[in-house]
């Protein structure tokens, strides 16, 4: 389904806005610790936040937090997408595929060659992520389910990386790597 938003880079002065609609799209009280943590990190760059806007009203947010493989023969930086929210009313409207091809579309010409993340095994590769297992990639944690654990390739990769995930350390501090429970 395509829509009549706009995705691009957020302003700065949208946090709020964006912060507000990332909370509101979960029902888990460890999104606003994520967020603010992820604001106030080293790893935080305005360039890799992205949100989905209509009429200059944002929709959905996409963060993207710089990270590492650690491979055999070096530390590779590469990208974490998390998290993504969509506002609940305008949900399953398509807005949420729409910003993050469109955001995967901007990371084309970084340098990093993989986008990972933990997500809904049906969903996302749709997008174009794949099983990060079947690429030579182990999680950060054995509480990550290996259907859940996806890489996008980017331009850069090379098809001869492997290694293991390392979350920036973001991510720890807000306990959210993996599943709990």
């Amino acid at each position: 389904m395509t829509t009549d938003v706009s995705v691009r880079v957020m302003r700065p002065d949208e946090w709020p806005a964006a912060r507000a609609v990332c909370i509101d799209a979960f029902d888990d009280p460890g999104i606003p610790v994520l967020l603010d943590l992820q604001r106030t990190s080293w790893s935080w760059r305005d360039e890799l936040a992205f949100v989905a806007v209509r009429d200059d009203e944002v929709l959905a947010m996409v963060l993207f937090t710089p990270s590492f493989v650690d491979a055999p023969d070096r530390v590779v930086d590469v990208l974490v997408l998390s998290p993504v929210g969509v506002r609940p009313d305008v949900q399953r409207q398509g807005i949420g595929s729409q910003l993050i091809l469109g955001a995967l579309e901007a990371l084309r010409d970084r340098p990093e060659p993989l986008v990972f993340l933990e997500g809904i095994p049906d969903y996302y590769p749709k997008l174009g992520f794949r099983r990060a297992s079947t690429m030579g990639f182990t999680p950060a944690s054995t509480r990550v389910p290996d259907a859940a654990f996806m890489a996008y390739p980017l331009p850069h990769y090379d098809p001869s990386l492997r290694g293991a995930l390392a979350y920036a350390d973001v991510f720890w501090r807000a306990d959210a790597v993996g599943l709990r429970g």
